[in-house]
C-alpha cells in the first residue's frame, strides 16, 4: 500500500511527524511518502501526490482534518474490487461542533436526502482503477469532491457503513461564506462541464421531511434556512474560503 501525504504550504509539524513514521510504516509493508510543497492549493497537492504513484488499484483521497473509523479503508477496498468504474465513500458524520449555530445547522444538514445515504464524499472519496480513468489531472477548481462525484452515475456511487468524521466550519458567518463558495463550485462545474450535471441526481427536501424537521427542530431549520438564503445575497467569486 502506498500512502502519500501532500503537505501544501504547511507551517506546522506535519512533515516532521510524517517522516518520523516512515520506518514504522515500512515495517508494516506500507510505502509512506511525504511531499513538502511550499505553494498553497489543494489541487496542486493532489496532482503532485498522484504523480509519484505507480501502478493501478484503489485510490482514496482524504482531507487532513478527517478522522476515519478503523473499518473504513477495508470496506472501501472491498466495495471497489470490481472491473467496472466505481466511486465510494464512507458514511459522513459531522464532528462535534463547538458553536451553537454550527450545531443547529449540522442537525438539519445531516438529515437532507443528499447527505443521508447520498454518498456525498465531502472530505473523503475513493475510486477504483477503472474509475480513475474517468478524468485526467485535477483541474484548478473550487470543488474537487463534487467534480469527482459527478463523473459517476448514481448507480456507480457507493456509501459503505463505516463512518468518517468531518469537521464543519464554526459560526454562522463562516457557514454563510462556505455555503456561498460551495454553490459557486457547483456553478463552475455546471458551466465548464455541463454534461456532468446529468449525474447529479440530488434528492430534494420533500414536504414530509421538511414538516418533520420543522416540528422537531424549528430552531435548527431556521438557522439552516437563514444560511441558505444569506449565501445567495451576493457572489463571492473565486475568493478562497476554507470549508472548515
Amino acid at each position: 500500500m502506498n500512502i502519500v501525504v501532500a503537505a501544501n504550504a504547511c507551517q506546522d509539524g506535519t512533515v516532521s511527524k510524517v517522516e518520523s513514521r516512515v520506518a514504522h510504516a515500512r515495517a508494516r509493508g506500507w510505502n509512506l511518502t511525504c511531499l513538502s510543497i511550499p505553494e498553497p492549493g489543494k489541487l496542486r497537492a493532489l496532482n503532485r501526490a498522484e504523480a509519484i504513484l505507480a501502478g493501478e488499484g484503489v485510490r482514496v483521497f482524504l482531507d487532513a482534518d478527517v478522522i476515519c473509523e478503523p473499518a473504513l479503508l477495508g470496506q472501501l477496498r472491498n466495495a471497489l474490487h470490481n472491473d467496472r468504474p466505481l466511486y465510494a465513500t464512507g458514511t459522513l458524520s459531522v464532528a462535534r461542533p463547538q458553536t451553537y449555530a454550527t450545531c443547529a445547522y449540522a442537525r438539519v444538514w445531516t438529515q437532507l436526502p443528499f447527505v443521508s445515504g447520498g454518498a456525498v464524499g465531502a472530505g473523503l472519496f475513493a475510486v477504483n482503477s477503472a474509475g480513475r480513468k474517468r478524468w485526467g489531472k485535477f483541474p484548478n477548481i473550487i470543488s474537487d469532491d463534487t467534480y469527482v462525484r459527478l463523473h459517476f452515475a448514481p448507480d456507480e456511487r457507493i456509501e459503505v457503513p463505516a463512518r468518517y468524521h468531518w469537521p464543519m466550519v464554526e459560526g454562522i458567518n463562516n457557514l454563510i461564506r462556505v455555503r456561498r463558495r460551495q454553490d459557486a463550485g457547483v456553478r463552475e462545474i455546471s458551466r465548464r462541464w455541463p454534461n456532468l450535471m446529468a449525474n447529479e441526481a440530488k434528492a430534494l427536501l420533500g414536504p414530509t421531511l421538511l414538516t418533520r424537521i420543522a416540528v422537531g427542530d424549528p430552531v435548527g431549520l431556521g438557522i439552516y434556512l437563514w444560511v441558505h438564503g444569506a449565501s445567495r445575497i451576493r457572489s463571492s467569486g473565486r475568493e478562497w474560503t476554507r470549508g472548515r
